[in-house]
């Protein structure tokens, strides 16, 4: 007999040993159901060997699911994820067979023609046979497609032309075509993508910050690099992730004109068949490129060849709930598990990528120009102090006249307020409160499209009020600030004859919205588009020539210890909307600290400038990429057992060398869904072993039921 070890997708600190039937011979990698406690669950083989005399007695392993088994390569990927983000292997394996739960396609009844020729031939009916040689299709959708009645494809079903068969929804993706005519590259991508070439052609694991302005042209870069890595090895698998679902549909329309095939798309607005072909197609190897959110990482890739992190700079990257990890690190880590070729894609590359291009550890490839001839737009500070806006409103007079300019020309305006909904604060004039929500620290924000008052933070949402809630005065509540729904109101105001559309996660709800949208966009049928982030990095708008920035201090605000840095990326992406064809661009940022670091570096696009002060600070401070950071969030809903935990875990802190402890503090949000949370924030300096250092403090404490420990590596978020 011989022994499985399976590891379950749970919060469990290791795999549980199980017998193996004798007829089954299991193999590493597969998913089989095991019996854990009165039910059986889904579990993959981790280990086997022999059984020896002395071992008690195992239950056994009920039977193999039907699904493809893991690769090596998945198991080791697995396995490396947890001890980095020093949690449970059990929660990246739930994520990587999320797909295989899903549910399958069910088969369709289709009609095809057998060949016998009509008894009686008629023009309808020769509508239909022509139809069905085309495509076979259900009997309801065949006589759409003809343009005919139900009856006559149920006559010649009956007179035996047609008949029905039953078929299963394939796995496989159409094959990409790598020889298909690419783009025409300007000297400085062709130089870019002969050092790509070169570095696939060596067959091993290396990392290539491939580093140009928006609008250099990037993408035709790495996909030309993802042809050749298609090129070489008949089965390799190309993954390229996306920060956002609203790039995966342009960068897969773009991939579909390179290559003459779709890739797969993986994120989470996928309907669950999808999710289960996807998965399946890519681990049995019949799915050859994959653009998708962070979570593809975790997808059971057969033979991957080329992973690109494209905006690798970008804080949706970060899963912060859950298990918690930087994709963009594990990308660079399941590379290097798979002896794959790496490429971080980026404008503005982050500090941490920057800092491994000119150690020497990444390669970095530039390009410093836009592609065909279109220049950089030029970065405007209109400081608010000496040209505030109307009381009341959000938009200064120099943007109402750098508008209506643009508008004039027939060119398009993008207005950006990286903040949804009317107003981020309802406050009361009557006793002066501000709306929060229940058993959460987190301000209730005005939705005026749905009437509703929202919080961000935890999804709880309540029509709003006529009477304040707290001293029952009625219509005393007001909102203060601006949303994106607020500056849409006084841009109809101000321009009544243009047409305006807002895109932000409140007005676009699918994949399908989104890419609307931007298509509309990219058509010229919109003057004004006011947005979010979602939609202010990797899109071409030929006809967009002046972005407005409405509150460009918006992230300097706070104890971000990363502000400085996001500002500068996000402001300097949403910049480079304007001005990526033949018209010249210019960006207009409203601020009120016009001499801050972070708004001169971006008026004289100087990032080379504002890396160089924000590298010296961080030096200073021993912070990323200089040392490390990693947080420990304790919350509980029974405060005294809470901080009699907390008294217990700082007495346990090793001592160690490098390594600086602070806390326990209140984080911004300390009570959130009614848990109160505590945090301690862990500096440590390169050489430390920060994964092996927090697993020995945890490892040193027992965590009572009522009270939860989460490990936060590399933190990104500080709320």
């Amino acid at each position: 007999m011989r022994i499985a070890s399976v590891l379950i997708p749970l919060p469990l600190p290791e795999a549980f040993d199980y017998a193996e039937p004798d007829e089954m011979a299991l193999e590493l990698g597969e998913v089989v159901a095991v019996p854990l406690g009165p039910r059986l669950v889904r579990g993959v083989v981790t280990g086997l060997r022999d059984a020896t005399g002395g071992n008690r007695a195992l239950k056994v392993v009920a039977g193999r699911m039907e699904a493809p088994p893991l690769p090596p390569q998945s198991l080791a990927f697995i396995e490396w994820a947890a001890r980095y983000a020093v949690d449970q292997p059990g929660q990246p394996l739930a994520i990587v067979l999320r797909g295989s739960t899903a549910p399958r396609a069910k088969a369709e009844r289709v009609l095809i023609a057998t060949g016998k020729a009509p008894t009686r031939m008629t023009p309808t009916r020769a509508k239909v046979l022509e139809a069905v040689i085309e495509q076979a299709l259900a009997p309801a959708a065949l006589a759409r497609a003809a343009g005919v009645s139900a009856g006559v494809v149920s006559a010649l079903i009956a007179d035996g032309v047609l008949v029905e068969e039953i078929r299963q929804q394939p796995i496989d993706f159409p094959p990409p075509d790598p020889d298909r005519a690419g783009p025409t590259l300007n000297f400085s991508q062709a130089a870019a993508l002969a050092e790509l070439v070169t570095m696939q052609a060596q067959g091993a694991f290396a990392v290539t910050l491939l580093d140009g302005v928006t609008g250099s042209g990037k993408t035709e870069v790495y996909l030309e690099a993802a042809a050749d890595a298609l090129r070489r090895d008949p089965e390799a698998q190309v993954l390229i992730l996306l920060p956002e679902i609203a790039l995966t549909q342009a960068v897969v329309a773009r991939i579909a004109e390179r290559f003459g095939a779709e890739p797969a798309a993986w994120h989470s607005g996928l309907p669950p068949t999808q999710r289960r072909r996807v998965w399946e197609a890519v681990a049995l190897g019949k799915c050859r490129i994959v653009v998708g959110a962070r979570s593809a990482l975790f997808l059971p890739f057969a033979k991957l060849g080329l992973i690109v992190v494209d905006e690798e700079h970008d804080g949706s990257y970060k899963q912060e709930d859950g298990f918690i990890y930087q994709a963009r690190d594990l990308a660079v880590a399941r590379g290097k598990i798979g002896e794959a070729p790496v490429i971080l894609a980026s404008a503005t590359p982050s500090l941490e990528t920057l800092w491994n291009a000119e150690s020497g550890r990444y390669r970095w490839l530039k390009l410093a120009s836009r592609h065909g001839g279109a220049v950089l737009p030029d970065v405007i500070l209109i400081d608010m102090r000496a040209t505030p806006p109307d009381h009341g409103h959000w938009l200064s007079p120099p943007l109402i006249e750098g508008m209506r300019e643009t508008l004039t020309r027939g060119e398009q305006v993008l207005l950006f307020l990286n903040r949804r909904g009317y107003a981020p604060l309802v406050l009361c004039r009557a006793c002066g409160e501000r709306l929060r929500a229940p058993d959460t620290d987190s301000w209730l924000v005005e939705h005026r499209y749905s009437g509703r008052l929202v919080c961000h933070l935890t999804g709880f949402s309540m029509p709003k009020p006529e009477r304040c809630p707290y001293c029952s005065a009625k219509d005393s509540l007001v909102s203060i600030g601006p949303g994106v729904e607020r500056v849409e109101e006084e841009t109809r105001e101000r321009f009544p004859d243009a047409r305006i559309e807002v895109f932000s996660s409140d007005t676009i709800t699918s994949a399908e919205a989104a890419r609307t949208m931007i298509g509309a966009m990219a058509e010229g049928e919109i003057d004004i588009l006011i947005a979010t982030q979602s939609a202010a990095k990797g899109h071409n708008f030929p006809n967009l020539t002046l972005v407005g920035v409405v509150d460009a201090d918006l992230g300097l605000r706070g104890g971000d210890l990363r502000g400085a840095e996001r500002t500068f990326q996000l402001l300097a992406q949403v910049a480079g909307r304007a001005g990526r064809k033949a018209k010249r661009g210019r960006a207009m940022l409203q601020t009120y600290a016009p001499e801050h670091a972070v708004m001169q570096t971006l008026a004289d696009q100087d990032r080379d400038a504002f890396v160089a002060l924000e590298m010296a600070e961080r030096e200073f401070a021993g912070l990323p990429p200089f040392g490390r950071l990693a947080a420990l969030i304790v919350s509980g809903v029974d405060p005294p057992a809470m901080e009699r935990f907390l008294h217990d875990l700082a007495a346990a802190a090793p001592n160690a060398e490098g390594v600086d402890v602070y806390g326990p503090a209140d984080p911004p949000f300390s009570l959130v869904r009614g848990r109160r949370r505590k945090r301690f924030l862990i500096r440590a300096d390169r050489g430390v072993d920060l994964q092996g250092f927090l697993a020995a403090w945890r490892a040193r404490v027992k965590v009572p039921g009522s009270v939860r420990l989460t490990v936060d590596v590399d933190p990104y978020s500080f709320l």
